[in-house]
């Protein structure tokens, strides 16, 4: 048979689709104890939870906020600080002794349960106690649960008072001491600043300063350090309006008349006469060269008169440079006298600030820790007091927003989860199992595991519930199975003189005879001279399905001069003949492993254009393995999901010692309905027309559409040989 290969070009989901279909027919074929392990949990949840006791439960919702109360003599930071086990640690405080205790003796708890001690009451109150966290809020849930829905209420509404006047009693306490502690702080303080402000006064009038508001923190020192920066800042602006002065009298010194004139606008000199004449200077000049081009002569009376107004601007603004020369210079020297007066002013101010800053050292190191003191002591008298208003007024961290009740319905048990659980459990669980088992189950379950473990292809894959195709109508889709087998058989004999072919299994019931005769009845339809040998000669039972008697047959040919054509018998299907085994010899091995069988094979092969010899099972008699190595091919039956592969694994072996040669091996008894591996190797079945199946399997039951009570009978018979069938 041509095997079905993955191309490389299949996709993931392909992949992913096969392993599903995996998956599921480990649990198809294993669903009894699927179903088994499944009703056990969820039937077992079921009774349990049905005999656990019901609880009821009250609940009190509560608002719990972190403490504030505790005094700090300055706030640090801004805003509250958020704390992520305060919550966690609140669980934990509500179910301590310092809360549980008061509520077991104010409800006499220890008397209504009558544990015998304090401690397994408070074990017991503690049990019954679930404390929870309302989502993205700052609300608690107290829940406990009672056989009595009224004592649940009390418990839960008493547990939360107790905690909520904790939570009230403790800071009290601590903001008291807190108070009293920062009060003796403020006295010490303002010991502090008063002989801080004594020391400074002291020095003050020691150094003789001048300091007019001796409770400010203004330097005095700040009005001589203004002069002084005001001095500086006139100093460096009266030094860089001389080098400007300087440099530019310096370029003009060194350009002549006309070069200043035409860069008047680059040396940004503001002059009225020049920034009036130059320019009627420079039309006249144009003009002048303008009549001079046009052919006019230099003696031409518009051209003297256009040159004398030229000469005349000329001089102008040659007496105007002049002016501006002069003006220049006057400048730079005014500057030099300017900038030296405000150097000597600067020294003389530098020198007198650092005179009184000397004097005033200690004076100002005495004033800066009197002002500080007194900024410390102004904060703390103000928290004291603010301290003070706040905690007189009433306050709590906690708030109950909603108290208990007796609850009409019980919470426990949870009838909806423990079942939703007990299903979750049991598919978990009986999944589990089946692919445990499945993992243990080392028998043959798919082709892959004969051609990796035999390293042998497979001719065939036999579905389950095959009946004997001699009994069956012509067109049976079961036969078609066996036309593969037929095929993949033509395709691996070499030539036409290897004909002669045994059928062998590992074990008894494997479906060895029944496979042999279908095949020999497929190759009988499809036009080959076939024989049927039994050469099972323990327990003979070939005969019975072709409805022949077994009194003469193999046996007698071996051990006596019979001739072959007396023992032969026809059968009802053209092309098919069959040699039953004969009675038992009491040696058979020695018959079979005789130059008579050698000689008996030689003539059926020269013949029949097939011979097809069943046997016994091969593992633990010899008669198989005789056959084996005396005849040309050996087909091995395994039948599905049935032996380990070890067993497979020996019968191979036990014919390649003897030197047979394994033609494959027919994967026999499939159950395609919960095997959906193998459904492509059986979809022939979808071919043949709706009557041809129905006429197939009402042939199975031997319920003809003639209505045929022998068929019937035959049909029942072949299914009865073929699961006594070795």
């Amino acid at each position: 048979m041509t095997p079905i290969l993955k191309t490389s070009q299949s996709s993931d989901s392909d992949d992913l689709t096969l392993h599903f279909f995996d998956y599921w027919r480990v649990i198809s074929v294993r669903w009894p104890l699927f179903l088994l392990v499944f009703m056990l949990v969820v039937i077992t949840a079921g009774i349990v939870t049905y005999l656990m006791p019901r609880q009821y439960a009250a609940m009190v919702s509560m608002e719990v906020r972190e403490d504030d109360s505790a005094i700090t003599v300055f706030n640090s930071g801004s805003g509250q600080r958020f704390n992520p086990r305060f919550l966690t640690t609140q669980f934990q405080i509500i179910q301590h002794k310092e809360v549980l205790y008061p509520v077991i003796k104010s409800l006499e708890l220890e008397k209504l349960w009558n544990l015998g001690s304090l401690e397994l009451t408070y074990q017991k109150l503690r049990e019954m106690i679930d404390v929870r966290e309302v989502r993205n809020s700052d609300l608690i849930q107290i829940l406990v649960y009672d056989g009595d829905a009224k004592q649940a209420a009390l418990i839960a509404n008493r547990i939360a008072e107790e905690y909520q006047r904790k939570r009230i009693e403790e800071p009290t306490l601590a903001v008291s001491r807190s108070l009293k502690q920062l009060d003796d702080e403020v006295a010490k303080q303002r010991a502090t600043v008063e002989g801080l402000q004594k020391e400074m006064v002291k020095l003050r009038i020691e150094n003789g300063i001048q300091d007019l508001n001796p409770d400010s923190a203004e330097n005095p020192m700040h009005a001589e350090s203004a002069v002084l920066m005001t001095v500086e800042e006139m100093v460096s602006n009266e030094r860089l309006k001389n080098s400007q002065l300087r440099a530019r009298a310096g370029q003009i010194d060194q350009m002549t008349d006309d070069q200043i004139m035409r860069s008047v606008s680059t040396l940004e000199i503001k002059d009225t006469t020049i920034d009036q004449v130059l320019p009627m200077y420079q039309q006249a000049a144009a003009e002048e060269a303008r009549m001079l081009n046009s052919g006019l002569g230099i003696n031409h009376p518009l051209v003297k008169s256009l040159r004398a107004k030229k000469d005349v601007m000329q001089k102008q603004l040659s007496e105007q440079i002049i002016v501006l020369r002069r003006g220049i210079q006057g400048n730079l020297r005014i500057s030099d006298e300017s900038l030296k007066s405000l150097e000597a002013r600067l020294v003389e101010s530098r020198e007198n600030q650092q005179a009184t800053k000397t004097r005033a050292a200690s004076y100002f190191d005495a004033k800066n820790a009197y002002l500080q003191s007194r900024k410390v002591l102004e904060g703390m008298e103000l928290k004291l007091s603010t301290e003070k208003v706040q905690h007189t007024m009433p306050r709590s961290p906690t708030t109950i927003w909603e108290k208990a009740e007796p609850s009409q319905y019980p919470a426990r048990p949870r009838v909806i989860l423990n079942m939703s659980l007990a299903v979750v459990a049991g598919l978990v669980l009986a999944v589990g199992l089946c692919f445990f088992i499945e993992y243990l189950d080392t028998s043959v379950k798919t082709m892959a595991d004969i051609e990796n473990t035999l390293q042998v292809p497979v001719l065939a894959v036999i579905p389950k519930e095959i009946t004997i195709l001699m009994n069956e109508g012509d067109d049976n889709p079961d036969a078609e199975a066996y036309r593969i087998m037929r095929t993949n058989i033509e395709f691996n004999r070499k030539n036409n003189h290897e004909n002669t072919i045994t059928v062998i299994s590992g074990g008894p019931g494997e479906g060895k005879t029944t496979t042999l005769s279908n095949l020999a009845y497929t190759f009988a339809k499809g036009g080959y001279s076939t024989l049927v040998v039994d050469a099972d000669l323990r327990r003979p039972s070939m005969h019975r399905l072709f409805g022949v008697s077994n009194n003469q047959g193999l046996s007698d040919y071996l051990t006596t001069a019979a001739e072959l054509d007396d023992l032969v018998q026809v059968t009802k299907v053209e092309n098919l003949f069959f040699l039953p085994s004969g009675k038992l010899p009491r040696d058979s091995v020695g018959v079979l492993n005789s130059s008579r069988m050698m000689e008996f094979i030689e003539e059926v092969k020269s013949r029949y254009d097939l011979v097809f010899f069943d046997s016994p099972p091969i593992l633990g008699v010899s008669d198989a393995s005789i056959l084996a190595s005396s005849l040309d091919f050996t087909i091995m039956v395994v039948q599905h999901r049935r032996f380990p592969r070890s067993m497979s694994l020996r019968t191979k072996q036990a014919i390649v010692n003897v030197g047979g040669n394994i033609l494959g091996v027919v994967l026999n008894n499939v159950d395609t309905r919960h095997d959906q591996y193998y459904e492509y190797s059986t979809s022939y079945y979808n071919y043949h027309s709706k009557d041809v199946r129905e006429a197939a399997r009402a042939a199975k039951l031997g319920k003809t559409r003639g209505g045929n009570a022998e068929a019937a009978v035959r049909s029942k018979d072949s299914e009865n040989e073929k699961l006594d069938d070795y």
